[in-house]
């Protein structure tokens, strides 16, 4: 599942290392032909992450269209709650609700090649068309916008106007961000690869074992 334990660098750190790819899937079961993330199988690791003394961080790898909110909010959440230090770094896309995700982490890393891109949320099936389902919408919106700015040097009213762009996309609203674009607008904090990405999660490793044997 894309999970696996990286431990043969020179520190000799452990090292969790998480993929994040495809389609998140939620509540419901994406088509059998889709490559998906099921947020029930990352949401356990994540778990034994946090309980397991041995490991020393976590590097989440991110090449993804987005999909289910409440799934890639609760993954998001819980990766920004994870007590060992932990870097993310975007391969290709990170996309929708991957946003958030890779925000998450304590510093993020984009390839210049990768693109992010932030819309409006959308719906499936039959909406209501009233006003308490606008409302609904909109505070589901307001969740992601404020984790996001939280997690990030983005504001809040800067990535609604992101999302409410009309000059990108050519069926949807919204904006796409490659790399670069992405850190100068403050959601990532650096452009770089896999060796930029560990290496600073070795760095902040060894500051929070300084912390810890300065107590």
């Amino acid at each position: 599942m894309g999970q696996i334990t990286l431990n043969e660098n020179a520190n000799k750190y452990k090292v969790e290392l998480l993929t994040i790819i495809g389609e998140v899937e939620g509540h419901e079961s994406a088509p059998s032909n889709s490559k998906t993330t099921k947020y029930e199988h990352v949401l356990p690791r994540l778990a034994t992450i946090e309980d397991d003394e041995s490991v020393d961080g976590l590097l989440v790898l991110l090449n993804t269209v987005g999909g289910d909110v409440e799934a890639g909010l609760a993954i998001a959440e819980m990766i920004a709650s994870l007590s060992v230090p932990t870097v993310s770094l975007v391969l290709g896309g990170g996309h929708s609700i991957g946003v958030p995700m890779a925000v998450s982490a304590d510093y993020s890393f984009v390839v210049p090649s990768a693109t992010m891109v932030i819309h409006p949320v959308r719906t499936n099936g039959m909406f209501i068309g009233v006003a308490q389902s606008y409302r609904n919408m909109e505070k589901i919106q307001d969740r992601i916008t404020t984790f996001i700015s939280n997690h990030s040097h983005t504001s809040q009213e800067r990535l609604e106007e992101l999302m409410l762009d009309t000059t990108q996309l050519v069926k949807d609203v919204g904006t796409l961000l490659e790399g670069p674009e992405a850190v100068r607008e403050g959601l990532i904090d650096e452009v770089g690869g896999m060796k930029e990405a560990l290496g600073k999660l070795y760095e902040l490793i060894g500051e929070e074992k300084s912390k810890t044997t300065e107590k």
